[in-house]
């Protein structure tokens, strides 16, 4: 932010006392150098483990001490930053991470939901998943909440792109944008989403 970007993403998971934390990984193994599964842990247990110092050794040209005191943080405490930057109307997209496996996608839902009323932050945040019936859930009790579709590859491309199956599926869950891997983010189907009332964001990663 402070080198003047237009906004940020990030990924939220659903921590064991029903809070949701920002982070990306199931498991503590990559960036807490531990182990530990996310969902199993509370939001207390997951703000006390530094999940910095990862970085430090794998990149020692780019480390910084403070890295290494960086801990999970809770999705209020990170929005609660942004609300202290209101001259900057930064957009947030909220990844909503769930497990194949993971019932509690609604409870995520709602978690999330709430945080950006309670925090007012309706007109800047974009609430994302690859889980469209957690889309669909948002936008059923929360319509003024943007939402937005994930999609990535899969083994037949080429197949996939003919039947517009990614198009069909973000108009059925209601969302307002389909964010798409840079791999398929071609211009006709660009085109298909427009025509759709799709807002397309293509994805480098």
């Amino acid at each position: 932010m402070q080198d003047g970007a237009a906004g940020v993403e990030l990924d939220v998971r659903l921590a064991s006392d029903g809070v949701p934390v920002v982070i990306h990984d199931a498991t503590l193994r990559r960036t807490g150098l531990r182990e530990g599964i996310v969902a199993r842990m509370t939001s207390g247990e997951l703000g006390q483990t530094d999940v910095g110092s990862w970085f430090n050794r794998a990149h020692p040209r780019l480390a910084e001490a403070e890295y290494g005191r960086q801990f999970v943080p809770t999705l209020d405490q990170v929005f609660g930053l942004f609300k202290k930057r209101d001259t900057r109307a930064e957009v947030i997209y909220v990844e909503m991470k769930t497990d194949k496996a993971e019932d509690t996608y609604i409870d995520l839902a709602d978690s999330v939901a709430q945080l950006i009323n309670d925090h007012h932050l309706r007109s800047r945040v974009v609430a994302v998943s690859f889980n469209l019936r957690l889309l669909a859930w948002i936008k059923l009790i929360y319509p003024s909440i943007a939402t937005g579709a994930l999609f990535e590859p899969r083994r037949n491309p080429i197949r996939m792109l003919r039947k517009h199956p990614m198009i069909t599926a973000a108009v059925e869950c209601g969302v307002e944008q389909i964010l798409l891997h840079r791999l398929v983010a071609t211009r006709r189907l660009v085109d298909l989403a427009t025509e759709s009332d799709l807002r397309p964001v293509s994805l480098d990663r």
